[in-house]
């Protein structure tokens, strides 16, 4: 042993030359610590064969292990259950799970207990593969699972959104006395959100306070989401008030949620109010927030409101953040009130901001005029692939353009397109769709359209119903023609002259049509 100085360094130094060593990245000088060690102890302890494990394994596991066989085992050192627990987290961050089986087995040969440490460790490898089963299976051998076991399974059944058995370990879990941490919570509060069970998921929220465990700001945000998913907004926005009585601040997203969720339920004013309570409570309103109600208030023909908060935005900070969206629903607005010249004036002065999504929306516009739809389309794709998002205006035009055309099938393509934007389409846009189905004789095409449309938002009006009818009494189908005047009707909208001719002319000489069934007194 080196006499050159009074006592021989101990473990704890030898384990920060180590660490130091391995944040350096140099894993050879690593090794050779053990020889160093040699020459003042004699034996290094498995502290320090610990230590120099751990490092190697972060590094390559392969080197790790050799370094298990042949410079601990070799020296008669087994190790100890961290030194498993090292070599299990290098198996499983390296998905080498079927080794990680076989050093579970290695373990308990030696008559040593895997700790459950060990046991998650492999658990959490097996739900990150997607292998919630076998994992299930193996919680059976365990003699003291705890919170991070049904953390890891609860988790990973909320992954592959199983909410039966998310929620049968949950009960399990309770029943043991763990409580799950609130990562783990949010995630099962989402999924039965999802599965439109809001209110089981406000009673599992209530129900982990009370059992001491702790929430925040995500959990309640996720709960109060899905209560504006079920148009519930009003018992989100309660919600909101609970969360601040136990205090849990809410924060920006709490606010943006809730303001989205009144504007889906066109609830303007109290989308506006709690707009101005974020200014008032010291919350900073941000790019989501005037995005969101910008577009709630326009798409409602709230335009000048929408100006407001255009300005607003425009003052702030914050800004657009270069995003065109707020504007597109400006236009949106001026579009579906039919103030087709404010919308085009508004487009032009937007070229300030974004001069060339201006450019080639008045490029779009141009070839649709004059015409040349094709041409319009190559300047389309052309602005999509530079990341540009359409405005109602460019898609309005080149679904009428195509329809023009006949290309019913390119003009329902930019249909979804349209609706896949948050850009719902005005009637006018969708009837040039039924109008040449209708045209083409293709009349199942033009109902299973309007089906599709209206199941996605979309409001038909008088004249969407018009040449569907119309052409359903030409080719003398009057059943079919009297279930779509029926379904018009049972939605309020009052049908146009065109429809009362097409209808009564047929069923003045129609001869085999059950009077019982309908006739032109029931008509009228």
């Amino acid at each position: 042993m080196p006499n050159s100085i009074g006592s021989p360094p101990g473990d704890d130094i030898f384990i920060t030359i180590i660490r130091g060593l391995g944040r350096a990245g140099m894993i050879r000088r690593v090794l050779k610590v053990v020889d160093l060690v040699y020459k003042f102890h004699g034996n290094p302890s498995l502290k320090i064969f610990n230590s120099i494990l751990d490092v190697l394994v972060k590094e390559d596991i392969d080197i790790a292990r050799e370094f298990y066989r042949k410079s601990m085992m070799e020296s008669g050192v087994e190790g100890d259950d961290y030194t498993f627990g090292i070599l299990m987290k290098g198996l499983c961050s390296t998905n080498r799970i079927g080794e990680g089986f076989k050093l579970l087995q290695l373990i308990k040969s030696r008559g040593v207990t895997p700790n459950t440490v060990i046991y998650n460790t492999l658990l959490h490898a097996l739900c990150r593969n997607g292998k919630i089963g076998r994992a299930r299976s193996l919680v059976n051998e365990m003699e003291e699972p705890n919170d991070v076991t049904f953390n890891i399974l609860i988790s990973g059944y909320c992954k592959e959104e199983n909410l039966v058995q998310a929620l049968v370990l949950l009960e399990k879990s309770f029943g043991m006395g763990f409580v799950p941490d609130v990562v783990t919570i949010t995630k099962v509060v989402e999924i039965l959100c999802n599965a439109d069970r809001v209110t089981e998921a406000a009673e599992l929220l209530e129900r982990v306070e009370g059992m001491g465990g702790s929430l925040d700001v995500v959990a309640y945000n996720t709960l109060i989401k899905g209560f504006c998913g079920a148009g519930k907004v009003k018992l989100g926005l309660h919600f909101l008030k609970q969360m601040e009585s136990k205090g849990h601040l809410p924060n920006v997203d709490t606010y943006n949620i809730l303001i989205s969720g009144f504007c889906e339920s066109r609830m303007l004013d109290l989308a506006l109010n709690l707009f101005n309570d974020m200014k008032t409570d010291g919350i900073k309103w941000n790019f989501i927030t005037f995005d969101t109600i910008i577009r709630g208030l326009c798409s409602e023909g709230r335009i000048e409101d929408g100006f407001s908060i255009l300005e607003l935005m425009e003052e702030s900070k914050e800004g657009s953040r270069g995003h065109i969206s707020p504007y597109n629903s400006i236009l949106y607005g001026l579009f579906k009130q039919n103030h087709c010249d404010e919308a085009a004036e508004f487009l032009i002065k937007m070229a300030k901001l974004f001069p060339r999504a201006v450019d080639r929306s008045l490029m779009i516009l141009e070839h649709c005029k004059e015409g040349t739809v094709e041409d319009a389309k190559r300047v389309y794709d052309q602005m999509i692939n530079e990341g540009g998002i359409p405005s109602i205006l460019v898609y309005d035009c080149l679904v009428h353009g195509f329809s023009q055309e006949g290309s019913v099938r390119e003009a329902v393509e930019l249909m979804n397109e349209m609706i896949a934007n948050n850009c719902f389409p005005v009637p006018s846009t969708f009837n040039a769709v039924i109008t040449e189905f209708c045209r083409q004789g293709k009349v199942e095409s033009a109902l299973k359209f309007m089906e599709d449309i209206t199941a996605r938002g979309c409001v038909p009006n008088t004249e969407t119903y018009s040449p569907l009818i119309d052409v359903l009494c030409r080719k003398e189908d009057l059943q079919k023609a009297l279930q779509v005047f029926i379904e018009m009707v049972g939605k309020g909208i009052l049908p146009d002259l065109l429809i009362w001719n097409s209808l009564l002319h047929n069923l003045s000489q129609e001869k085999h049509f059950s009077k019982k069934m309908f006739n032109i007194d029931d008509l009228l």
